[in-house]
This record gives C-alpha cells, sequence and structure tokens, in this order.
C-alpha cells in the first residue's frame, strides 16, 4: 500500500560530481516507478512510489521540477506532443501538467483503480491509459468524454499505440494481449500466453512484445500473430521497452537485471547486472544505446546497452541491499520483490506499505501509525504464515478487497512457504 506515503527528503538540486551526476539522478524518496524520454533526449520525467514525478534536464543532469498532485504512487509518466506532462497514479486520476507550473491544467478522472500505463497518440491528440480495474481508456487531450475499452478479465498492466495510430494494444494479467482497432473496418483481435502480462511495448515496424510472470517477451505480428518468444528472465519481468530504431528491447525484473535482445534475431545479447533490487521501469535516449533504469533504490541509472557497462559504480550486497544479510536464504529472493514497500525492522519504520516487523499474529490494519484504507479496517485477517501465503495465492485484491497493495501472486507453492519461512525468521530477528 501507498497511501498518504510522504519521503523525509527530496533534493531538487543535485549535488553530484560530474562522473556520479552523469551516471544516475538521485531525487525520488522511493522506488522509481516510471521513466519517459523526451524524442530529443534532453528531458526526462519520472514517478515513484513516493507520491511525485520529476522532470529531469539531461544535458545538465539536474532535476528542474517537482511535480506534487497525487495521493498515492505515480505509477505512470509520458511526455506530450505539445511539451506538455502526463503523470498518474494509484489514486485513480491522470494529471497533465505544463512544464513549470505548481499544478496541473488539467485532471482526467473515470477509472475505478490504480492507473498503472499511459501511451500517447501519433498525432498527440490523445492519450491512452490501462487500468487495473480492467478497463483501456482513450481521452481527448481537447476535451471530451473517454472512450472506453473493455473485456480484460483482471488488470490491465500495459497500453500503447500502433504506429500508425489506428489500433490501440493492451495488455493484462489476464493473460491476454487485445488489439482495438480504431479506424477502419475489421474486428479487435485476441490473443492468448501462457503467462500474465505486466508490460508491452511496440516497435516502429509494429512489432508487438508483451511480457510478465513467467520471464518471457513475446512477439507478436501487429495483427497478433505469434512470432516467437525469448527466456529473458529467470524471474518475472516488469517492464520492457525498444529503442526508437527497434533494434534493441530491455527486459527487466524483479531480480534488480535487465536482459538486452537483438530483437530482429530474437538473439539475447547480454545481461544489465544492477545491486538486484527490482527494476520498475526503463527508456532508451535517442542514442539508441544508453537506458536509463528506475528501481528500488530510488535512483535513476544509465547503462551502455551495446556494450553491458554500468556508467558508474554500482553497490552489489553492500549497504544499499537489505537483504544482505540473508544472501543464499531462497525465501529473500522471493521477498526481494517486496522490499520496495516493506521494512523488515521498526527501526526502519513504514515505507509506501506498512513495515513487516512483527507481522505474524498481528490483525490487518492494525499497526499504529500507518494510514490504512477503510477497506482493510473493515476485515478481521490475522496475519500468520497461513494467511499470508493465502494472500499471494490468490493476490491482494482478491483476499483483502480495497487494498492498494500491488497486485503480486506466488503460484509456486515452494515459493510462499520459503516465503513464510523467511518471515518467521527475518521479522521475529527484528523485534
Amino acid at each position: 500500500m501507498v497511501r498518504n506515503f510522504i519521503p523525509s527528503a527530496l533534493f531538487v538540486a543535485l549535488l553530484l560530481t560530474p562522473e556520479t551526476a552523469r551516471a544516475q539522478l538521485r531525487g525520488h524518496g522511493g522506488p522509481v516507478r516510471a521513466i519517459a524520454i523526451s524524442p530529443d533526449g534532453t528531458t526526462a520525467l519520472s514517478g515513484s512510489f513516493d507520491t511525485s514525478a520529476i522532470r529531469w534536464a539531461l544535458p545538465r543532469n539536474a532535476a528542474e521540477q517537482v511535480l506534487r498532485f497525487h495521493e498515492g504512487a505515480v505509477n505512470a509518466v509520458a511526455l506530450l506532443k505539445d511539451g506538455r506532462l502526463a503523470t498518474s497514479g494509484e489514486d485513480t486520476r491522470i494529471a497533465i501538467w505544463k512544464p513549470g507550473e505548481a499544478k496541473p491544467v488539467l485532471v482526467l478522472e473515470g477509472h475505478k483503480a490504480p492507473v498503472v500505463a499511459l501511451a500517447v497518440s501519433p498525432d498527440g491528440r490523445s492519450i491512452a491509459s490501462a487500468s487495473w480495474d480492467r478497463t483501456v481508456r482513450i481521452w481527448p487531450l481537447a476535451g471530451g468524454e473517454a472512450r472506453i475499452l473493455e473485456g480484460h478479465q483482471d488488470n490491465a498492466n500495459g497500453v500503447a499505440f500502433t504506429p500508425d495510430g489506428r489500433s490501440l494494444v493492451s495488455a493484462g494479467y489476464d493473460a491476454t494481449i487485445r488489439i482495438w482497432l480504431l479506424a477502419g473496418s475489421g474486428s479487435s483481435a485476441i490473443i492468448t500466453v501462457p503467462t500474465a502480462l505486466n508490460t508491452l511495448a511496440i516497435a516502429p515496424d509494429g512489432e508487438i512484445a508483451a511480457a510478465g510472470a513467467d520471464g518471457k517477451v513475446y512477439f507478436l505480428s501487429p495483427t497478433g500473430e505469434r512470432r516467437g518468444e525469448v527466456e529473458a528472465q529467470p524471474t518475472p519481468i516488469i517492464t520492457v521497452t525498444v529503442s526508437s530504431d527497434g533494434r534493441l528491447l530491455a527486459a527487466a525484473g524483479i531480480r534488480g537485471s535487465v536482459a538486452i535482445i537483438e530483437r530482429a534475431s530474437r538473439k539475447l545479447e547480454r545481461t544489465l547486472v544492477g545491486p538486484g533490487l527490482p527494476v520498475w521501469s526503463a527508456a532508451f535516449l535517442p542514442d539508441n544505446r544508453t537506458l536509463l533504469t528506475g528501481g528500488a533504490d530510488r535512483m535513476v541509472r544509465r547503462w551502455d546497452a551495446v556494450t553491458g557497462e554500468h556508467i558508474g559504480t554500482v553497490a552489489m550486497g553492500g549497504p544499499e541491499d537489505p537483504l544482505a544479510a540473508y544472501a543464499g536464504d531462497p525465501g529473500a529472493e522471493v521477498y526481494r520483490a517486496c522490499i520496495a514497500c516493506h521494512t523488515l525492522s521498526p527501526d526502519e519504520g513504514n515505507r509506501a506499505g506498512p513495515t513487516l516487523a512483527g507481522i505474524f499474529g498481528r490483525k490487518i490494519a492494525s499497526l499504529p501509525g500507518y494510514d490504512f484504507s477503510p477497506a482493510l479496517k473493515k476485515l478481521s485477517i490475522v496475519w500468520t504464515p497461513e494467511t499470508v501465503s493465502k494472500l499471494f495465492e490468490v493476490g491482494p485484491m482478491a483476499y483483502t478487497p480495497g487494498t492498494k497493495m500491488p497486485e503480486q501472486r506466488i503460484g509456486s507453492p515452494e515459493d510462499r512457504a520459503a516465503l513464510m519461512r523467511f518471515l518467521e525468521k527475518a521479522t521475529n530477528d527484528k523485534k
């Protein structure tokens, strides 16, 4: 849950050495959930679990503006054709900003659950959104009612326009890719893949790439025919992005690595290895080789996707890694996806979600000092290894209706059991 999470400090000016500043952008107080880059490569926009978005001047490696409006995590960001900015969040709203102005110039409301993906139409006249309310919507930026596209049977997690703007493509946790025709004749297509989907991207030639829980990237033709797949990660993929020339695809996952795939050959070229924390977002610069990634370490990192080198140093298993003391524990590796929102120690306090210190035996929504949603306060669940395991078996939205917790399921009984053993040890050790 990320409601009412406010970072303790947010650095608007970056006091970094030239080498460090060039390598990474620091400023967010929480995991970096989304990144977008302008076509000329001079501006980046990032959104975070800390409820803010930051507009960055990349040539100066400096934060130019901090945008505050959303009442929860900023899940998606986009740069509009006319220079304006778009942010969307856990609070179900989409905000449109003019650079330099303190408040949005337009707020789009209608979704009933977090908005987790945005896409700008090729002509710049509309913006599409995907939401956990299972709908996809197309909003005219000049005003007017949104077009609502319904059909997904679970969270809609990804959305993108085709290069010609004649279709919109969405991906969902129901393991479907849907191609919605916006112009011309014909019917929309529904393609089912073997796994729940978290993300999608469309290449300049119209090829569709989608990925999710099984760590594979699925490639489809613009009309939906399956063209192949690449096993990119051993664990779920959170985001995929394609370079502007269409040659490279980056697929980032919960264990902190980023797979670089040569799209034409379907070859896994290399894997970029970071500090081991989940990578939530990624975007290529217009040079088609520099990759920006955002993750649970609260910074935007730079990589050379061609050589595989990180620009600057990467701390591996050091103080930045809260699980360094549990190296080799399989349950700790499962838990790694949770560290963006939860701590194990009461001394560390709450993050986006409440601390898990002493969780077993505690009634849901009863931890002092955390602002739980009203829906959770009405539930009678007591957290035990059995109830926490059930939470991840069926998913937070089904087990705890009304939660703001990101939807994550653990399909493997062995992984759930390993996680429970880890939590029994780690949350008691921290009392």
